[in-house]
């Protein structure tokens, strides 16, 4: 707790006095003495009680009580092995906030995540920075007591956790998940269980995870984030999108993938959290934190792609289009798109006339076809109209009457 709150205090004096004075109040206890002589002091039953009334109201969690377990033959105290992981999740805690990312109460350790299964993986180290630009991130504090590939089992876990559905899920959504196993990538993270458990994270996919390691050699960190790396691909690797435009598209999707940043404890404290100590798995430097977050290859780039891409295919077409307009044959000039449509599509192309000629062409075809039809009905009435010549009446009346008599 010095260290975290007071990560640029050298002397922990004032700490010290502080829990002497809660020791003289029988609220805290003395653990045990580590090599340095420095004394590790725990929450008495009493303490423990007083705490849980002063912060779980606020809504911070407060640590299970480490009982005094005395061994029945020796009337020695047990479980006083102070947990060394447990000093380097606090220091990680310590180093986080004292880079500004995470208010001192804005940790948790020991969060579990129950899964499907009911196995439940707790997170070491939880801490919520939003106004760091980390809305979340779960962290596993590793002094290599754990093999490489636990730690990638780890990974899945996690993976797994931000695959499922909260117990309220709509019935049509749960049928859909059930359906196929990759049903679940098509179900909104608004929907899933883990969004009602932590804040969106302003990024594409699940919460991030970060493996802090502690207490070990160079060479042990390279050989265990190059297993995480590949054995872990599955869980940590973007995708390509799907996409018409394979070859201009080279944006990654994220959106099932748990973002995995990986440093060490040491780096922390000699740099500081704040500094680029931090590598995203699948990339070869280190970034600060979030950076490291950050998918500057991802949604945001294929939108721009994705648009660019349909701009210009828009433009291809659009070029390969008037390289095949037809031209008239008489008169040389393109069809236009009235036109052409006029002798492609079905239902126009059998009165559309001479199909190798442009619109007004064909209009003065049909024109001049108008023109003649019009001067034949004209003739044809005017032919209608001419009397019979036996009908005609000769000059004359006698005739006509000499006709008539006859």
């Amino acid at each position: 707790m010095w260290k975290l709150t007071r990560p640029d205090n050298k002397h922990d004096k004032l700490v010290r006095d502080t829990l002497l004075d809660l020791e003289d109040h029988h609220l805290v206890r003395i653990e045990l003495v580590r090599e340095d002589q420095r004394q590790v002091r725990v929450l008495t039953k009493r303490g423990h009680g007083e705490a849980k009334d002063l912060l779980e109201p606020k809504g911070i969690r407060v640590s299970a009580l480490r009982e005094e377990k005395y061994d029945p033959v020796t009337r020695e105290l047990l479980g006083t092995s102070y947990d060394e992981h447990a000093a380097a999740v606090t220091s990680t805690a310590a180093e986080l906030h004292r880079a500004g990312i995470g208010h001192r109460l804005g940790f948790q350790t020991e969060i579990g995540h129950r899964l499907g299964n009911s196995y439940v993986q707790r997170a070491d180290l939880v801490v919520r920075a939003p106004e760091a630009g980390v809305p979340v991130m779960l962290l596993e504090i590793d002094r290599r007591s754990e093999d490489a590939h636990d730690l990638v089992a780890k990974l899945r876990r996690y993976w797994e956790w931000g695959r499922l559905l909260p117990k309220d899920a709509a019935k049509h959504t749960v049928d859909l998940v059930r359906s196929r196993p990759d049903a679940i990538d098509h179900v909104d993270h608004e929907k899933r269980l883990w969004r009602r458990v932590y804040p969106p994270t302003g990024r594409e996919g699940l919460a991030p995870v970060a493996f802090v390691f502690a207490d070990t050699t160079e060479a042990k960190v390279d050989n265990t984030v190059a297993v995480l790396e590949e054995a872990g691909r599955r869980y940590w690797a973007p995708r390509r999108y799907d996409t018409l435009y394979e070859k201009a598209v080279t944006a990654r999707d994220y959106r099932q993938a748990v973002p995995v940043v990986v440093t060490t404890l040491e780096q922390l404290q000699e740099h500081g959290a704040g500094a680029a100590v931090w590598r995203r798995l699948g990339r070869d430097s280190e970034q600060t934190l979030t950076d490291a977050l950050d998918n500057p290859d991802g949604h945001a780039l294929y939108r721009a792609q994705e648009a660019r891409a349909d701009e210009e295919d828009k433009e291809r077409r659009a070029a390969q289009r008037e390289a095949e307009r037809p031209v008239c044959t008489r008169c040389g000039r393109k069809f236009s798109d009235e036109r052409w449509e006029e002798i492609t599509v079905h239902r126009t192309a059998v009165r559309a006339g001479d199909k190798s000629v442009c619109g007004p062409c064909h209009a003065d075809d049909v024109a001049r076809k108008q023109a003649a039809a019009e001067a034949a009905d004209v003739a044809r009435a005017a032919a209608q109209a001419e009397p019979d010549p036996d009908d005609v009446p000769e000059p004359g009346g006698l005739r006509s009457l000499f006709r008539r008599r006859a």
